[in-house]
């Protein structure tokens, strides 16, 4: 949704979301400019206030680094780059990519809380709109528009509750689902089990109701939303309940239809796979046909974009694009003084780096397969040249070093005469184990924004994908292997593969026999197999991390490929703890609050 002059109205509402739970009480009573009440609420305005709100504060839950550690790190894919283990800089994060030994995943963490200490408001907002909508002065269409879109975002703000943390209230304190107006210091959660329980049933629901109230299509240019994002949230929610205690017999088929209406009818909901996958993360394409809903931000919109301070790393910033980002600066062997830090590859925090099961295994086909060469940079060019640097061999533009993906091809770059520019072998690639002071690995560059206005800020103005039309093929295919039919799995992961072998630069000859090289066929499907095609698909975009606990598989794969995390995990970090601080909240006190052990 672009918010192009809504941010006041932003913050409006989102005073008045808060002030109904207490957090804002006391210095809203110490300088009381005016006064509001849940009034607001029943007036057209009031709810279009709240409809903003609703849509920007997703952005807590997407491109925030305290987000993305909680959703990335200390999975199968990556873990914590050099800065994580740094004395100052990413260590408040380490214990998510460590699990324990010196650094175990604690209650107090404060990477927990940029979801914690903002969703249950955000909710209250949606049962607000919810409640008072169907009586305001505006025409049907409006009223079921608005309805549909708090039904979904609620939804969507409990599943990134309850795939971080399990059961969480759906009683905020005026009953289940219910708009509350006073200041409440209980914690509906128990028991836990029907706690999930409802928690399942709320989300099927909303999702279920926006899939049939939305608009088929999203705008051209903006993301607002429409049905297909609906029918993929409602999709991957009977995936995950499929595999949860609260699973039942016809999750998998509820799943492969709820996926398979959007495949099946692309036309009517305006949606196709780009013929590129190079082209999915392009910037200047982010409101392509394959994506079915981003977060919203605007290229240098500081204000709208909810960003005072551009050095910030928490609130509701976009710091994907530096996340990612390696230790490119100085890197032996290339030109001296090395490469200058540039907005395009962004600055280098150095927060979340590729384990080697990621690019070596999971990515081992290259030739191929497209998405390993369209998803990570390996080449850096210099912006510094001339005279003094490398002898004057390196100008400016000129490649200044490579990364290569194995030590033969390492071996065979070394030996082009006349090769002025440095070769990083992968033995030199940091890991937590060797702690190679270079600091550089494979950047993950989906997210990279060369329109900041300074190399330096942390925050980006593109939007963060949520959801993709390329997700819902394997979401149907997962949904048809867990039904007995892999023959289905394999057709449609294989619709992906075909696309995985296009590039731009080969004939359709070449095309199709990449293409052929490629595909898969029944017998090699299963969970594993689909968890590997869905790495390369949709890799470091915000949900490996529920992806692996919610079917189970978190601890098995982190100890089989992550070295980092893999010898501290254990059964009960399938869930975060509940926050510390919303223990101390709470007037009565329970033990069984806590999640198992912590």
């Amino acid at each position: 949704m672009k918010k192009k002059n809504k941010f006041w109205f932003s913050v409006y509402a989102g005073c008045v979301a808060v002030l109904i739970l207490g957090s804002c009480k006391k210095q809203l009573i110490e300088e009381p400019h005016t006064v509001f009440t849940t009034s607001f609420f029943q007036t057209l305005p009031g709810i279009q206030a709240a409809r903003t709100t609703l849509y920007s504060g997703m952005r807590y839950n997407y491109g925030p680094e305290p987000t993305l550690a909680i959703t990335v790190m200390g999975t199968d894919e990556f873990t914590g780059a050099d800065q994580v283990t740094a004395a100052t800089g990413g260590q408040y994060v380490r214990s998510f990519a460590l699990y324990g030994g010196t650094a175990p995943i604690q209650a107090s963490d404060g990477s927990l809380l940029n979801q914690w200490n903002n969703n249950f408001n955000l909710i209250n907002l949606a049962n607000a709109v919810i409640t008072y909508t169907p009586a305001v002065n505006a025409d049907t269409a409006t009223k079921v528009l608005y309805l549909a879109e708090a039904h979904f975002l609620r939804g969507l703000y409990y599943l990134n509750l309850v795939q971080q943390f399990g059961a969480v209230p759906v009683d905020l304190g005026s009953g289940d689902l219910q708009f509350n107006q006073t200041a409440y210091t209980g914690f509906n959660r128990l028991p836990v089990d029907s706690t999930l329980a409802k928690d399942y049933s709320a989300m099927i629901a909303d999702f279920t109701y926006a899939s049939q109230n939305l608009p088929d299509q999203r705008p051209a240019n903006a993301f607002y939303l429409a049905k297909p994002i609906a029918f993929l949230m409602l999709a991957r929610v009977y995936i995950y309940h499929g595999y949860s205690s609260q699973g039942q017999p016809s999750d998998f088929q509820n799943a492969y239809n709820a996926a398979m209406e959007v495949i099946n009818n692309q036309g009517k909901y305006g949606v196709a796979l780009q013929q590129d996958y190079g082209k999915v993360y392009a910037q200047g394409n982010d409101y392509n046909s394959e994506i079915l809903w981003s977060v919203e931000r605007l290229p240098g919109d500081n204000n709208d974009n909810e960003v005072p301070n551009q050095q910030n790393a928490a609130g509701k910033n976009n710091d994907a694009a530096v996340d990612f980002a390696p230790n490119y600066t100085d890197v032996a062997g290339a030109k001296s003084p090395g490469v200058g830090r540039q907005t395009v590859y962004g600055r280098p925090i150095r927060r979340f780096a590729p384990t080697r099961w990621l690019w070596d295994t999971c990515f081992a086909d290259k030739y191929n397969d497209s998405r390993f060469d369209n998803s990570f940079r390996m080449m850096w060019f210099t912006n510094q040249g001339g005279s003094g640097n490398n002898g004057g061999a390196i100008n400016y533009g000129d490649t200044a070093f490579v990364l290569a993906v194995s030590q033969a091809q390492a071996d065979s770059f070394n030996a082009l005469p006349g090769r002025a520019y440095g070769v990083v072998p992968p033995s030199k690639f940091w890991t937590l184990q060797n702690n190679d002071p270079e600091d550089i690995y494979p950047y993950l560059n989906k997210f990279s924004d060369s329109l900041k206005s300074n190399f330096n800020d942390f925050a980006s103005g593109r939007p963060f994908v949520v959801g993709k039309l390329s997700e819902l093929y394997l979401l149907a295919a997962e949904a048809a292997y867990k039904n007995g039919d892999a023959n289905t799995a394999a057709n449609l992961i294989n619709v992906l593969r075909t696309r995985a072998a296009w590039r731009p630069d080969l004939s359709p000859s070449e095309i199709a026999d990449r293409a052929a090289a490629i595909q898969v066929s029944p017998p090699q499907i299963n969970v594993d197999f689909i968890l590997d095609e869905r790495t390369r698909e949709l890799c470091g975009e915000g949900i490996r991390w529920p992806d692996l606990a919610m079917r189970g598989k978190l601890v098995e794969r982190v100890q089989e490929h992550n070295p980092d995390g893999g010898p501290n995990i254990q059964s009960f970090h399938v869930l975060r703890p509940i926050p510390q601080s919303q223990l101390d909240a709470v007037t009565t006190k329970d033990p069984a609050y806590q999640n198992p052990g912590y």
